[in-house]
């Protein structure tokens, strides 16, 4: 068996603030949305082959069977993402909620994260040093 892609799926109440987080600062492309009357139930940003979904509470509770609803509301989710040019990414989080500061960890990876308009974790890291095993 090969795993083809594994994409998150981040649970918000609205989807709307995440928007310009993704598309603008991030240049992500918004490639599937699905309404709820005048709201966004779900959407999905795609960047080449990299993919974040995120979908409402609502949209869950309708959904869902009741086993996994009931757990939607619990987030936030922390996503770790690798990029390669560190520096345009900073710049790109200007506006955001920096949460832990620039800092090169033990493993080789130099990162920084930010809490995105909904609440999740993002760190951003880019390697420095070849990592050690």
């Amino acid at each position: 068996m090969n795993v083809k892609r594994i994409t998150p799926v981040l649970l918000v109440k609205e989807i709307e603030p995440i928007m310009p987080f993704w598309v603008d600062c991030l240049g992500f492309i918004k490639t599937i949305e699905v309404p709820d009357g005048n709201k966004i139930a779900f959407v999905t940003f795609q960047k080449g082959a990299t993919e974040v979904m995120y979908q409402t509470y609502a949209s869950v509770e309708k959904d869902a069977p009741p086993s996994m609803s009931a757990e939607a509301r619990k987030g936030p989710t922390y996503l770790y993402i690798e990029v390669d040019n560190f520096d345009a990414v900073l710049a790109a989080m200007k506006d955001a909620k920096i949460v832990m500061p620039v800092r090169t960890a033990f493993y080789g990876m130099k990162e920084f994260a930010v809490q995105d308009p909904c609440g999740h974790f993002i760190t951003f890291a880019q390697p420095v040093a070849p990592i050690q095993h």
